[in-house]
C-alpha cells in the first residue's frame, strides 16, 4: 500500500468519527451486533469438543472420575515414556488426585530442563474451537503450558462452554471474584509453524504433543469417538 493510499484511509476514518461522542460511537458499535458462531460438528457438547481437539491435531481420552483420570494419565505416560513421571502445577485439584493408585509420580512446580511432560488443569474447554483455557500463576506456571514436549490437560465436562463469547463471560466473572491472573492462555493444539518453505512443523515454539482428558460424565457417543481415535493412531 502506498503512503498516499494509507493517508487517505486514515483521513476517512478520522472524518467518520468526527463530531461523535464516545457514547454514540459505542452505541453504533453495539448496533452492528456480532457474527454468529460457527455450527458445531455435532449438537452434543462433549463429542463436539473432542472432535475439534482431534481436528487441532491433539489426542483425546475420557475419564469418569478422578481415579480414572489418574489411570488415563498413567497409561499415556507409560505408552510414550515407559515411566510415570511428570510435572504438575500447584493446582489444588491436581494435588488432591489419587496419583499413587496408578503409580504416577508427579513433581509439583514449574517445568525444568530435561523434563518432557507437564500436566495442567484447564479452567474451561471451548467447544467452538476445541481450545482449553488456563490461567497463569502458581497453580499453573506458564512454563508448564509452553515448554514441555508433551502437554497433558484435564478438562471438566462441567467447564465446557459452547463459544468463545461464553468463555470470556466466564473468565470475566472469575476475574471479578478472584482478581486478574498473570495471564490467560487459549491453547488449541500442539505448537506448530509453517514459516519455513510452507512446511508444517510441530513443536517449533512449544509442545510437540497435546493430550486432552475430558473428566466427568461423558456420553457414550463421545467415548466411542475416543476409542476410534485411539484405534486409528
Amino acid at each position: 500500500m502506498s503512503n498516499s493510499a494509507r493517508s487517505d484511509i486514515f483521513a476517512r476514518l478520522r472524518d467518520a468519527g468526527s463530531g461523535m461522542s464516545a457514547g454514540r460511537i459505542e452505541l453504533e458499535r453495539k448496533s452492528l451486533g456480532s457474527a454468529p458462531a460457527p455450527a458445531p460438528p455435532v449438537a452434543e457438547l462433549c463429542q463436539a469438543f473432542l472432535i475439534n481437539v482431534l481436528k487441532n491435531q491433539g489426542s483425546v481420552d475420557c475419564a469418569g472420575n478422578r481415579a480414572e483420570a489418574v489411570k488415563a494419565v498413567g497409561n499415556y505416560l507409560y505408552a510414550h515414556f515407559r515411566n510415570h513421571r511428570l510435572v504438575a502445577g500447584n493446582d489444588p485439584r491436581l494435588a488432591a488426585m489419587p496419583w499413587r493408585d496408578a503409580g504416577v509420580l508427579p513433581r509439583f512446580g514449574s517445568l525444568e530442563a530435561g523434563e518432557p511432560v507437564a500436566l495442567s488443569y484447564a479452567q474451561l474447554g471451548v467447544v467452538e474451537t476445541g481450545a482449553v483455557v488456563t490461567r497463569t500463576g502458581k497453580a499453573n506456571p506458564s512454563t508448564n503450558n509452553l515448554l514441555p514436549e508433551n502437554h497433558i490437560v484435564l478438562v471438566d465436562v462441567a467447564d465446557l462452554v459452547p463459544t468463545l463469547e461464553h468463555a470470556w463471560e466466564k473468565i470475566n466473572q472469575d476475574m471479578e471474584e478472584h482478581g486478574r491472573p498473570r495471564g490467560i492462555n487459549f491453547i488449541a493444539g500442539p505448537s506448530s509453524t509453517a514459516d519455513i518453505e510452507g512446511q508444517l512443523v510441530y513443536g517449533a515454539h512449544g509442545p510437540r504433543h497435546w493430550h486432552v482428558i475430558l473428566l466427568g460424565e461423558v456420553p457414550a457417543e463421545a467415548r466411542a469417538l475416543v476409542s476410534d481415535a485411539a484405534a486409528s493412531s
